[in-house]
């Protein structure tokens, strides 16, 4: 069942000089199911970030649909948007965007003191998913007090602590050392065998090697796709290298 329904989305922005029109999105359409876990990949200006930031309901596109759990996320008011998002939506960015002045715990809490929930509640929430992200001793931290793995833990965390229908990945290994990425993927891969939908927007052909399906974007459309099947990590890995090579060349075709 699609979780996801993303329907002919085109994007134009019109320049704040000369009023020139760029077409960041063209015809975008994709959908992606319940417990799926999607990477999205294409060059810089390819349309990846923009398309992000409508599945994020960040900016409204130009054309187009997107339904989230059959609600269309494009037909939401401004007053609507915030808590539609905060609801049903996770993120975890590249640069981790935590608070330093607020501690673990407490930057994992946010999402859901802002749905104003109770301290006693909040508190129940954190406590096993901390220990199933492996941070139950450093909730007392700060940010500046963890290393760089500790922290994308940590915003994973606070993606999780809201029980999100959809996790939104930006780059989430971009500032990761070798040793942390291997371990967030590991992480992703655990969240998503456990029902997770994981949608993960990244240049990184390791990190969508986990992923059960590509999705390359070029021009502003979504240009080719591949599929694991039943293969590994490493299969995945070839693939999409293989593909990226016919894409750079002007090929591709479903598989």
């Amino acid at each position: 069942m699609a979780i996801l329904d993303v329907r002919n989305l085109k994007k134009i922005y019109t320049t704040r000089f000369g009023g020139n029109r760029v077409q960041a999105l063209k015809n975008v359409s994709f959908t992606v199911d319940e417990g799926e876990y999607v990477a999205i990949m294409g060059e810089s200006g390819s349309g990846k970030t923009t398309l992000l930031n409508a599945l994020a309901a960040l900016d409204k596109p130009t054309e187009g649909e997107i339904y989230l759990d059959g609600k269309s996320l494009t037909k939401l008011t401004e007053k609507e948007i915030s808590s539609f998002r905060r609801e049903n939506l996770g993120f975890v960015f590249q640069d981790f965007n935590l608070l330093d002045n607020f501690s673990v715990k407490d930057n994992i809490f946010l999402p859901l003191v802002l749905s104003g929930r109770s301290y006693a509640e909040m508190n129940l929430c954190v406590q096993p998913l901390a220990q199933k992200l492996g941070i139950s001793d450093i909730l007392e931290k700060f940010p500046y007090e963890i290393s760089g793995g500790q922290k994308q833990r940590t915003a994973v965390a606070r993606a999780l602590i809201t029980n999100p229908r959809l996790i939104l990945a930006d780059e989430p290994t971009g500032a990761l050392d070798s040793a942390a990425t291997d371990g967030l993927l590991k992480l992703f891969a655990k969240i998503n065998g456990d029902g997770q939908t994981i949608l993960m927007v990244t240049h990184s052909v390791k990190a969508a090697s986990h992923a059960g399906r590509v999705l390359f974007i070029k021009d502003g459309e979504v240009f080719h796709q591949i599929y694991r099947g039943g293969g590994t990590d490493s299969d995945m890995y070839q693939k999409i290298t293989d593909a990226l090579t016919v894409i750079s060349t002007g090929g591709g075709e479903n598989e």
